[in-house]
């Protein structure tokens, strides 16, 4: 059996492209500056659960070949479309395996996150990790289920994203949940973040 995928969705981290929302308030260079702690984190976490890949999903696709990811790391593009269709292609690429994918704005996301993540995916057809604001900071998918019931009719950004994916779901499917987390994607969420003990 193939090892789980830990599927890291992430835009090449150049100034003006990355945290819009959060540059509005606090401007492009330190919205950059967060995006790229946030980003390399993610990935040396990511890196410490030797049982599983860790992929990059880059967007947009020509930052495959970019020389501002890790060396070593397998990187495929994320596609045209939505953040759902964006999202349901990379989770059906590795549809022979358990897979998790998670964005990179989440700070507080530890090892032992992902492990119980995992766990919960091999026990259900989809798993969510919900974040505070509504939204969710992870799906994950067991081994062979296809993702085309996920994502459809979803409001993204708003505060109930996790709620539509929920509802898209075909009733026969077990869900499990990760742990609650935040992500930042606005000042409050920033604030918080950067006012935390």
């Amino acid at each position: 059996m193939r090892p789980p995928v830990v599927i890291l969705f992430c835009r090449v981290p150049r100034l003006g492209t990355v945290k819009t929302r959060l540059a509005r308030d606090i401007g492009p260079a330190q919205a950059l500056r967060f995006y790229r702690a946030t980003l390399w984190a993610t990935l040396r976490t990511a890196g410490q659960l030797p049982q599983a890949e860790v992929v990059l999903c880059v967007t947009p696709d020509s930052a495959v070949r970019a020389r501002d990811w890790p060396a070593g790391r397998r990187r495929v593009p994320q596609g045209s479309g939505d953040l759902g269709q964006r999202m349901a292609r990379a989770l059906d690429r590795f549809r022979d395996r358990d897979r998790l994918l998670i964005g990179c704005d989440i700070p507080d996301i530890r090892p032992h996150h992902l492990r119980q993540a995992l766990a919960v995916v091999r026990r259900n057809h989809v798993t969510f990790g919900p974040a505070t604001d509504g939204g969710f900071w992870l799906v994950g998918l067991r081994r062979g289920i296809r993702s085309p019931a996920l994502f459809r009719d979803v409001r993204w950004s708003h505060p109930e994203t996790l709620a539509d994916s929920l509802r898209g779901l075909p009733g026969a499917w077990r869900i499990g949940t990760a742990s609650r987390l935040n992500d930042v994607d606005d000042l409050g969420d920033y604030r918080r973040q950067m006012n935390r003990p």
